[in-house]
């Protein structure tokens, strides 16, 4: 698949295309430019997010799911840049129960671009499965302004 590196401020991204969509986004150990037309302008996007410039991914997106996980993706997609939902929040929503949503969100495999940094426990900030854990949401809920008490 062709793939493509960022350097940003919480590590190096990669991000994966297949079929004209991007399917996956992972921390990478080295840089890979593979730059197809597609992957360019993620990583310009990504860029400019991470600058401040950019509060909505506009990316063709296709990452593998079954019907619940592509429900609690969609549900991640709606939250708005620098707010946040708790799991139980989009459970609810959803007619389920947490601790799924908060699997699904564990599963991302686009994170920053489907933002499950946006989700939160009800109790506090919930975990991440990104490099550098739960540092990494709140360095992402820092750069959004989304979770005052870290500001």
């Amino acid at each position: 698949m062709p793939t493509a590196t960022l350097d940003t401020p919480v590590g190096r991204l990669a991000i994966e295309e297949a079929g004209g969509a991007l399917v996956r986004a992972f921390w990478a150990e080295r840089a890979v430019t593979c730059d197809t037309p597609l992957l360019a302008e993620a990583r310009a996007q990504l860029a400019a997010y991470f600058d401040g410039r950019l509060r909505d991914f506009n990316l063709p997106l296709a990452p593998a799911a079954d019907a619940f996980h592509a429900a609690v993706r969609e549900a991640m997609l709606a939250i708005p840049y620098g707010e946040t939902r708790s799991y139980g929040e989009i459970a609810k929503a959803l007619g389920t129960y947490g601790q799924p949503v908060g699997a699904a969100c564990g599963a991302n495999p686009l994170p920053v671009i489907l933002p499950c940094h946006r989700v939160l426990s009800a109790t506090g900030l919930g975990g991440y499965s990104g490099r550098g854990g739960v540092e990494t949401k709140i360095a992402l809920l820092k750069l959004e302004g989304g979770y005052p008490l870290l500001i």
